[in-house]
């Protein structure tokens, strides 16, 4: 069984940072392209970042120029790199990927979610 496991969420004040990591476990074949949502309180879960296994990214306009979204595929890892904080980043930030299993079929994995809160 697959899981992705966040963590690095928070408290900072509007101008701070923070780093986002989500690591996948389990056994599967390959783990293919990964990506940041978040949801804020009474809004749908968006788009953040994504991020290929080659490395090509994808950016929300809201994040592009402050955010930074990486990975390590030897560690089965994806990051984001949040800079330039401010209140309207705050929301629950979950971890998204597809895992390709022993059978080659697809199959997309969630996060538990990460709670960032940016106090004015």
């Amino acid at each position: 069984q697959v899981h992705l496991v966040e963590s690095g969420g928070g408290l900072v004040q509007a101008g701070g940072s923070l780093r986002l990591s989500c690591t996948a476990s389990g056994s599967f074949f390959s783990l293919n392209a990964m990506a940041w949502y978040h949801q804020a309180p009474g809004k749908q879960r968006e788009l953040v970042a994504s991020i290929l296994r080659g490395g090509s990214t994808n950016y929300a306009d809201s994040v592009k120029g402050r955010f930074i979204i990486s990975r390590d595929n030897a560690k089965n890892t994806v990051y984001l790199q949040m800079n330039s904080l401010n209140p309207e980043d705050t929301a629950v930030y979950y971890c998204n990927a597809l895992i390709r299993d022993w059978d080659s079929f697809e199959y997309e994995h969630w996060g538990q979610g990460t709670q960032v809160t940016i106090s004015a």
